[in-house]
């Protein structure tokens, strides 16, 4: 009987690689244990989009906030404000531009950056 308090770390190798395949077959990644390995990059591409859009609107938000805070500082007369409201609006810029430029190269990480196929090599 498979006893968690006596196991041993070679035990759990073969428990998590059957799980890992189920879990890869349950939701349909093809080639499963095949020449080419798992293929997965659907799932990477789907999660590298998701990923920009998430960023990509963190920036947004942290943007609009700068611009009220900008504005309430003009309104107000207050420097220190105003102070804030740029550089909230400068963050959301520079996260904005970092989710466009450097989160589609992550995708060249995972292996989908020339039409070669998964970084297997």
């Amino acid at each position: 009987m498979f006893n968690l308090y006596n196991a041993r770390a070679s035990h759990f190798v073969p428990l998590t690689a059957v799980i890992t395949m189920t879990v890869f077959r349950l939701f349909g990644f093809a080639n499963v244990g095949g020449n080419g390995g798992v293929f997965l990059m659907g799932f990477f591409s789907s999660a590298i989009d998701g990923l920009k859009t998430v960023i990509t609107a963190i920036g947004a938000g942290i943007g609009v906030w700068g611009v009220i805070n900008l504005l309430e500082g003009y309104g107000n007369d207050n420097a220190g404000s105003k102070s804030q409201g740029i550089k909230q609006l400068m963050a959301g810029g520079g996260i904005i531009i970092l989710a466009q430029t450097v989160i589609p190269l992550l995708s060249s990480l995972f292996g989908g950056g020339g039409g070669e196929g998964g970084g297997e090599g």
